[in-house]
């Protein structure tokens, strides 16, 4: 049997976010958007052991379930990972100083300031032409960079630090200010 993947409870309660993100979108994003990718990531793997285990090894039918693998699995991943990237507004975890002075310090060394790297992260999230996720990213060579991903793949050949969801479920019912993405900047 396929291992079935569940929804993570959120680390905070769905309108710990406001004024950021209202409470009616944080429900909708978690609830319909993330289930959605995990119902249908199950799905698509019970299909992919049902063929199988019957010998169904028809080719086109084996692709377009990898293809749905790929999509609903990197949304369920994807997600996984935002939903602990974000925190109540004014809480110490959105002090960067405090809460991950050595993130900060990283920054800072590679982009000047905090400031700095918030314009070039935005400039490049905004610059995503369709839907996909914009990430801070460590490489193998422990550099910070910023890239996007497109759809839902997930990032696979670097650690992400920070993800921000760029489709339009996350936010379409409200406008986040990429500027408030953390209090204290300095």
């Amino acid at each position: 049997m396929a291992h079935q993947f569940s929804l993570p409870p959120l680390p905070y309660a769905y309108d710990a976010l406001e004024p950021i993100i209202s409470k009616q979108i944080m429900q909708l994003h978690h609830q319909k958007h993330h289930q959605t990718y995990i119902t249908n990531l199950n799905a698509a793997l019970a299909a992919q052991e049902q063929a199988h285990a019957s010998a169904d090894i028809d080719i086109r039918h084996l692709i377009t379930l990898q293809q749905k693998i790929k999509f609903h699995g990197g949304g369920h991943i994807n997600h996984s990972l935002f939903w602990k990237n974000l925190a109540p507004y004014g809480s110490a975890d959105t002090d960067l100083s405090r809460a991950a002075p050595t993130l900060k310090a990283a920054i800072e060394t590679q982009w000047g300031d905090v400031r700095a790297f918030m314009d070039a992260f935005a400039a490049t999230l905004l610059g995503l032409q369709g839907s996909g996720w914009g990430w801070l990213c460590r490489g193998s060579d422990g550099r910070l960079e910023i890239v996007q991903t497109k759809d839902q793949d997930p990032v696979v050949d670097k650690v992400p630090v920070l993800g921000v969801d760029m489709w339009e479920h996350a936010y379409y019912l409200q406008v986040l200010f990429p500027s408030l993405l953390f209090d204290d900047c300095g």
